[in-house]
């Protein structure tokens, strides 16, 4: 695949952070610009949060034919009705209405090529958005894959479940850059998808031995299986324990087993 610059971004791509850092966003939000090559208009994908300045930098990058979000989350969508008043009134493109107009499954606008890949689980909105352009091909994957450590699944608005299937999806896309919304780019989405996926099955095993130890809420569930969390994400850990409690309650109800006697995942 070629057309990769030296950062792993392909040439095609500029990466304009959001000055947003913290414990859940790690640098801060990656707001993407895509044009391609001789093309005069470009897309952005995550416009980040309501910041002035940042959604002026990226407005400057203009002229603009539309705005994608992948979910719904305040760091990535919160400036998208600003970035479109900026860029004179832009369509902006979110599988939540209250958030844009939803696309259709394939875009081809000014030599890109955008297939919209469903992939629930981080929030039931969440997509993906596969790019080719030429012989390059990226995914812009948001929170469902992040560039370092592991994303947060919260019920409500997340589904363990759900989460686990959109991995095994993005795993078939072998080779693809994967450009996420935090951290760094990352040469092969499938191979973040396959660990993500070991991942959560290693941690899903130490629940149900949790649980067997009497593990009946989020909180006792992180004191036994995140014995050194960090007490400024340890309410992440809770979403989390929450989630995985509510899987494999959800699980053991169909089955009609023991939390115990689940097959292995």
């Amino acid at each position: 695949m070629g057309g990769a610059a030296l950062n792993g971004l392909p040439a095609w791509v500029m990466l304009l952070r959001a000055p947003n850092p913290g414990p859940m966003t790690l640098e801060g939000t990656n707001t993407y610009v895509l044009r391609a090559p001789g093309e005069q208009h470009a897309v952005v994908i995550d416009p980040g949060p309501l910041h002035e300045e940042h959604l002026t930098r990226v407005a400057e990058h203009g002229p603009i034919r539309f705005i994608l979000v992948t979910h719904r989350h305040h760091d990535h969508v919160e400036g998208a009705a600003r970035l479109a008043e900026l860029c004179g009134g832009v369509p902006v493109l979110a599988a939540d209405p209250e958030f844009g107009t939803p696309p259709g499954r394939d875009i081809k606008t000014d030599g890109l090529s955008i297939e919209v890949l469903d992939t629930p689980g981080h929030t039931m909105d969440s997509v993906c958005f596969l790019v080719d352009y030429g012989n390059d091909r990226a995914m812009f994957t948001g929170d469902t894959i992040l560039g370092r450590g592991s994303t947060v699944v919260a019920a409500p608005d997340g589904s363990l479940g759900a989460y686990l299937e959109s991995l095994e999806k993005i795993a078939a896309y072998s080779g693809v850059t994967m450009l996420p919304g935090h951290g760094p780019v990352q040469p092969d989405v499938a191979v973040l998808a396959d660990l993500y996926l070991r991942h959560r099955r290693e941690r899903l095993a130490q629940v149900r031995a949790a649980m067997d130890a009497g593990a009946d809420t989020p909180e006792k569930v992180v004191d036994l299986v995140y014995p050194d969390i960090e007490p400024g994400v340890r309410f992440a850990a809770e979403f989390s324990a929450a989630a995985q409690l509510d899987y494999l309650r959800h699980r053991n109800r169909e089955s009609g087993t023991r939390v115990d006697r689940l097959d292995p995942l």
